[in-house]
């Protein structure tokens, strides 16, 4: 495994109902994907938890767009976090159920992470912005209008 020297992580900040949701299913699937399943219960077992009314609008939660730098490569993406049937890596939505989904989970704009890949090797990963979208109701305006009320630092 390739190591980063690493500061502890960062404080992060859940809502209530998707930590219990994110928990049953990390448990649900610990004999197929054990190493996320570790990785996401160790996340949530150290989250800040708060209703949905009270998280903060620059944290990654469930359903969010998030633009993120991945400084292994200097790549910077932006993906929608998403459970695992409405993962599609080519429409941007990445999978809770991914090393980079578990990772990406209760950070807040400015934050970094180094957190592990598939192959084990430690990527340093930042949050640039994040944009919240209701899960139940489609975002009624346009791409390029809604992109402008991204919370970027």
């Amino acid at each position: 495994m390739t190591r980063i020297n690493a500061p502890r992580r960062p404080a992060i900040h859940m809502i209530d109902t998707e930590a219990d949701a994110l928990t049953a299913l990390a448990l649900e699937a610990q004999s197929r994907l054990p190493q996320v399943s570790r990785l996401l219960l160790e996340e949530i077992g150290r989250a800040s938890t708060h209703s949905a009314d009270d998280i903060g609008r620059d944290i990654v939660t469930m359903h969010a767009h998030v633009e993120f730098l991945d400084q292994a490569n200097g790549t910077t993406r932006m993906v929608e976090l998403v459970y695992p049937r409405a993962a599609d890596i080519s429409e941007g939505r990445i999978s809770i159920m991914t090393p980079i989904g578990a990772g990406l989970i209760g950070l807040r704009v400015g934050q970094s992470i180094v957190w592990p890949d598939r192959e084990g090797h430690e990527r340093k990963l930042t949050i640039l912005g994040v944009k919240q979208v209701s899960s139940l109701v489609p975002d009624p305006v346009p791409t390029e209008v809604a992109l402008q009320n991204w919370t970027v630092r």
